[in-house]
């Protein structure tokens, strides 16, 4: 009787063959619900907003550590070109951008003890070219996620626009 009760807790199956009689209780109820079309539905003219054109995007990358810099920018072109995005121009500025600060050792008196420190600042640019405005963004977020410490990146658009309807080309008179 004690082997019966072991197999009645352990496993459902066998509680079938020892119970015909035993019944499956669902844990959820499904009803169906018949979809109903919103009432206030969009008109099928309504107007489909286009995506932005970008001529050129201009990445500016600075940082304190030229060797990082290379690493990111490789790595900035590497995901443009898995998108498809054309890569134009890639340089680094030849010498970099240093700012000084020159501070007395003593707050007092030895004006001619004085400690020199300098901050150095490495540039990197990188140009892509023709970009619809969703492509750009896909990729400037997934390049600003990965943003190493220690960098900053600056982003400039140039987007194609269509002409004021003010204006209008000369006619040939």
């Amino acid at each position: 009787m004690n082997a019966i009760r072991s197999l009645w807790r352990s496993a459902p199956l066998v509680r079938g063959v020892i119970s015909p009689n035993y019944a499956i209780r669902p844990l959820s109820t499904v009803t169906e619900v018949p979809i109903q079309k919103p009432i206030d539905a969009v008109p099928s003219t309504a107007a489909v907003e286009l995506d932005k054109l970008y001529k050129r995007v201009e990445l500016e990358m600075r940082g304190i550590d030229p060797a990082v810099l290379l690493s990111y920018s490789w790595f900035c072109v590497a995901a443009a070109s898995h998108l498809g995005i054309e890569v134009t121009k890639n340089w680094a500025l030849r010498k970099a951008e240093k700012e000084r600060h020159t501070l007395l050792r003593c707050v007092h008196i030895y004006k001619k003890h004085r400690v020199q420190y300098e901050i150095r600042t490495y540039f990197r640019f990188i140009h892509l070219q023709r970009l619809t405005g969703s492509t750009c963004d896909t990729f400037l977020e997934y390049i600003e996620r990965n943003l190493p410490e220690g960098c900053a990146l600056k982003v400039t658009k140039i987007e194609c626009q269509k002409l004021p309807e003010h204006i209008t080309p000369p006619t040939n008179e």
